[in-house]
């Protein structure tokens, strides 16, 4: 079953663009349990937390919840708020359960999905729509402030006298008149939690949350020392405190996954109301700050104050938009998929606060474009310097927001070591705290980015800043640094590796083992390093700083390459050389990485060549969703992405399909065919997902053979980045 698309979607030439800013699943799919609980959606709130959840309302993953708080931005993540379950008790007396809990074997009670109409984007803001009667509908929506560690979650009682699929607009909008006898009241049931978000939690008979309610108000705390967080309705809500736990709750994706799959929750209190048609009642979900409680929120101009934010929300919208194309003042109506791809994007940047500065946690958080970084993947991935990197120009230059690549560069620059920057910053629950530099390729993914923000802004003066550090970097690469990365002399290729260390993107490791080590000589590792080499000599000319000894180097990778790594009898390229160092061992497993070697640059392979490794590629490893990291005629090749760490890991990188490597293809597809609208019907699967999977966004990988289900992160950076990238390479065209 696949989700409604908008019946007045555009088209161009003779393909039809999918009119992804008006994403809407029907009545059918909602009706459908199953798959209702496999797809989801996701709000963020620009610091690292997020709220999520299933389309239907269950909890699929313990990663799920309407406030999931960073506490340290943006990381120590803690799940405050697992969900809330309503009810609501309708004129006539009867009695209605709107949501769906999921306990082992199967067992769904309530049922709430029965009621489920409809589920819409407006803009970035899920909207679920229960049908109560034939005249009735109950409109929720939830959206964060964007920010601070605070959900919205918004009810609206509509007369039913239209119905979604007949009006573009959201459904139901502008159908309300105030009526008293159609008056339903409407109790909300949280389930609280308080919990690291790797993390379950199992309650006991003997603990009970420590509550302090008041007339339409909590403030919680799972014990002494933990987070608090409150829950805050109008005056006119009545809070009446109740202690019950909710006992195993099972996640059906945790239990995939092999992780710990049964998680208990607290019910604090029941929040009752009152709604007529037309009538808005909101739920702020809101942790501690030392700012949170004088907004407001509770007293005579609550639902004042919620108005002003979500209209804060909508500007935020509005401005993202307007930045990322300023010649298009409607770019919703004109790009639907590009506007769609924006928001998507807009997730995943967020605040890393300079923690070296003692008032970065003696004040209230400040957001600027100084200091941010990019979140790999919701729900379970921090920040990773090469997930960064490759999503930069995507997130941030195709989008406009150059104040903040030009902050983030600089903020990466900051934490060099040895010459390389992080490959990831732990979350907080993991030792040691420092930043982790097991990486080969990141650092050098950071020359492109440069070069991207420089050809987008212009701005030499960030490089003028930078070059000294930049030239470091190329230094220790030189002499040798960390992990066994350096160049050999012989050949001026890059070569790292050292036994039990992952230093490439494909950095799969259960235990001691690492799934695909890769020591050695990496071909888009040397294509990086190429590029590297060619932007240091340019940019030293223009800083009119000597650039002999870039040009060197560049000429002698150029010389090397193609002798090295060419595999003549398999007609592409291999994918490590002098293979755990042993020289002249090479690796002729057909992997996706060589494409780099023809994206990146167009002077290390002939065009002969080229096109020869771009057939050997589209006949083993294209699917519809992206690029298969192994050829199914290897013997390694793992035909699912399914089951315990250890069997996901196994087939991480040995054959399935990772979305973002859709990127370099599209490159290389432009350069073999020059051909944009070739590129259309390439790129539509990849969209049609913002439908299927998580609402609005990418997934991380997908499973190799068809139907190529979505899996992984249900959000993941650079998959967005990349499509929204290549999109904007062929857009022009589609006019």
């Amino acid at each position: 079953m696949v989700l409604k698309q908008d019946a007045s979607a555009s088209s161009a030439y003779s393909h039809t663009l999918l009119d992804a800013w008006h994403i809407r699943a029907d009545s059918a799919l909602c009706h459908d349990v199953q798959a209702g609980l496999e797809r989801e959606w996701l709000v963020t709130n620009g610091l690292g937390g997020y709220a999520a959840g299933s389309l239907v309302g269950a909890t699929t993953r313990s990663y799920h919840g309407l406030l999931v708080a960073a506490l340290r931005p943006p990381v120590e993540r803690t799940v405050l708020v697992a969900k809330i379950d309503e009810e609501v008790l309708m004129p006539g007396g009867t009695q209605l359960s709107l949501g769906v809990n999921e306990y082992q074997g199967g067992m769904i009670e309530p049922q709430g999905y029965r009621y489920l109409d409809a589920v819409a984007l407006d803009g970035d803001i899920p909207c679920f729509f229960y049908k109560l009667s034939d005249t009735l509908t109950l409109e929720k929506r939830i959206w964060m402030e964007y920010g601070q560690n605070t959900t919205y979650i918004q009810y609206t009682l509509h007369r039913s006298s239209t119905t979604w699929q007949d009006n573009k607009s959201l459904p139901y909008a502008n159908s309300d008149q105030q009526v008293s006898d159609a008056a339903v009241t409407l109790t909300l049931s949280p389930l609280c939690l308080s919990c690291d978000y790797h993390s379950t939690l199992q309650g006991s008979e003997d603990w009970r949350f420590l509550v302090e309610g008041s007339e339409n108000r909590c403030r919680v705390r799972a014990q002494e020392g933990a987070p608090a967080y409150h829950l805050i309705a109008d005056p006119s809500t009545a809070f009446t405190a109740s202690g019950l736990w909710y006992w195993h709750i099972w996640h059906r994706s945790d239990h995939e996954r092999g992780l710990p799959d049964q998680e208990d929750y607290y019910q604090p209190g029941l929040f009752h109301m009152t709604l007529t048609p037309g009538m808005r009642k909101t739920v702020v979900l809101m942790a501690e700050t030392e700012t949170s409680c004088s907004w407001g929120y509770g007293g005579a101009h609550h639902e004042e104050l919620v108005a002003h934010a979500l209209m804060r929300h909508q500007r935020r919208v509005r401005q993202i938009l307007a930045v990322a194309d300023r010649s298009i003042d409607n770019l919703q109506m004109s790009d639907p998929v590009l506007a769609r791809l924006i928001m998507a994007a807009d997730q995943f940047i967020v605040a890393r606060p300079d923690y070296s500065d003692p008032s970065a946690t003696t004040q209230p958080l400040r957001l600027s474009p100084n200091r941010k970084t990019i979140i790999a993947g919701y729900p379970w991935f921090a920040d990773w310097g090469r997930d960064t990197m490759i999503s930069l120009p995507g997130l941030m230059l195709y989008t406009g927001r150059y104040s903040e690549a030009r902050g983030l560069l600089k903020a990466y620059i900051s934490y060099v070591r040895h010459g390389l920057i992080p490959n990831r910053f732990p979350d907080a629950h993991e030792e040691p705290i420092e930043p982790i530099y097991n990486t080969i390729d990141a650092t050098l993914w950071l020359f492109r980015a440069l070069d991207h923000y420089i050809s987008k802004t212009g701005d030499w003066s960030l490089l003028k800043e930078l070059f000294l550090e930049l030239s470091e970097i190329i230094q220790w690469h030189i002499q040798g640094t960390d992990f066994g990365i350096g160049v050999d002399p012989d050949d001026g290729l890059l070569r790292g590796g050292v036994p039990g260390a992952q230093l490439t993107w494909m950095d799969a490791k259960v235990d001691d083992w690492v799934v695909t080590p890769r020591y050695g000589k990496p071909v888009e590792v040397n294509a990086l390093w190429y590029y590297a080499l060619t932007m240091m000599e340019t940019w030293a000319v223009h800083l009119s700083t000597d650039a002999a000894l870039y040009g060197q180097l560049r000429s002698q990778v150029r010389q090397n390459f193609a002798a090295r790594f060419w595999n003549e009898e398999g007609g592409y390229l291999y994918d490590v050389v002098d293979v755990n160092g042993v020289s002249q061992q090479n690796d002729a497993t057909l992997r996706p990485n060589q494409l780099f070697a023809a994206s990146l640059v167009h002077d290390l392979l002939s065009e002969q060549q080229v096109a020869s490794l771009f057939q050997k590629v589209t006949a083993e490893l294209l699917t519809p969703v992206g690029l298969r990291t192994l050829s199914p005629h290897d013997p390694n090749y793992h035909p699912h992405f399914a089951g315990d760490r250890y069997q996901r890991d196994s087939a991480y990188h040995q054959g399935t399909v990772w979305p973002w490597l859709m990127g370099a293809y599209v490159d290389v597809h432009l350069r073999v065919h020059n051909n944009p609208a070739a590129v259309v019907p390439l790129l539509e699967p990849l969209i049609r997902q913002l439908w299927s999977s998580c609402l609005g966004t990418l997934s991380e990988v997908a499973e190799p053979e068809p139907p190529y289900t979505p899996a992984g992160c249900i959000a993941q950076a650079w998959s967005v980045a990349e499509l929204l990238r290549s999109w904007d390479l062929i857009r022009e065209s589609l006019h």
